[in-house]
């Protein structure tokens, strides 16, 4: 790789490199340490091809979700099933990944101006500015991106466009899904919001239960599937359909019981 040479975004892969290196050692700990990863699909990553994969997840904090995914993403190219010890798998992180988050977000510090870096597709949200609700049309140089992102490699949406469980679908990405017909891969985590704080930068609680499940693609039919019928699937893929409001509680407890068998074990 040329010490110089720059990805679709002009970003310089050299630089890009450093950063994850440095910010995953920084953010180890916060995965395997203060609060252990339960992960779960790890042999799904690495059967998936290197461009064209749009991955959809619910969301719960700005920035740790993002973080969790370099970690177990790289971490599975590495070999490493279900987990992530040794960090040594950052050494040749993926670097044609990408993020979609809201252009305010990434300009709101210094933090997040440097996470940016590392692969976000920074885009203006269309309903929500600085705290109020808006209406405006959607940048077309935005969806641009997005397509860019993708014929250059992987790319991580969270379709609902908050940390707020179960708002609604935004129609968005169905229409990205059915236009540019790429794998779509579902991921559901869990945990993030009891153990962070919103921004996802500071630790709030410790042995907190964290998940992070890789489901299979879906099977979607991109000529005859409707904008709707896409809608659908990924609220039930995300598990953020109207439907999980009952099982969520009953799972958590039943995953917090799991992790207090494994520390009485380990006691």
């Amino acid at each position: 790789m040329g010490l110089f040479k720059k990805n679709p975004f002009g970003h310089i892969l050299f630089v890009k490199k450093w950063l994850i290196r440095i910010l995953g050692v920084l953010t180890h700990r916060r995965y395997r340490g203060f609060n252990e990863l339960q992960i779960e699909g790890s042999d799904i990553i690495r059967d998936l091809p290197d461009t064209n994969v749009l991955f959809i997840s619910n969301h719960q904090t700005y920035f740790a979700d993002v973080i969790a995914m370099f970690h177990v993403f790289n971490a599975a190219l590495s070999n490493r099933q279900d987990t992530i010890k040794n960090v040594g798998y950052l050494w040749n992180p993926k670097l044609n990944f990408y993020y979609v988050a809201a252009k305010e977000t990434m300009k709101s510090g210094l933090i997040p101006k440097i996470f940016a870096y590392t692969g976000s597709i920074s885009i203006e949200r269309t309903w929500r500015s600085q705290g109020k609700d808006v209406k405006r049309q959607v940048k077309m140089s935005d969806i641009s991106a997005i397509k860019t992102a993708l014929d250059d490699g992987w790319v991580v949406t969270f379709p609902q466009g908050t940390t707020t469980p179960f708002k609604p679908i935004r129609k968005g990405t169905a229409h990205i899904i059915k236009h540019y017909k790429p794998v779509v891969v579902p991921i559901v985590i869990d945990g993030f919001r009891r153990s962070f704080d919103k921004k996802g930068l500071r630790v709030k609680k410790k042995n907190v239960y964290q998940s992070f499940e890789i489901k299979a693609p879906l099977k979607i039919d991109y000529e005859n599937d409707s904008i709707a019928d896409i809608v659908e699937q990924i609220e039930y893929a995300i598990e953020q359909h109207p439907s999980f409001l009952k099982v969520i509680p009953e799972k958590e407890l039943l995953a917090q019981e799991e992790l207090n068998k494994q520390r009485e074990f380990l006691s």
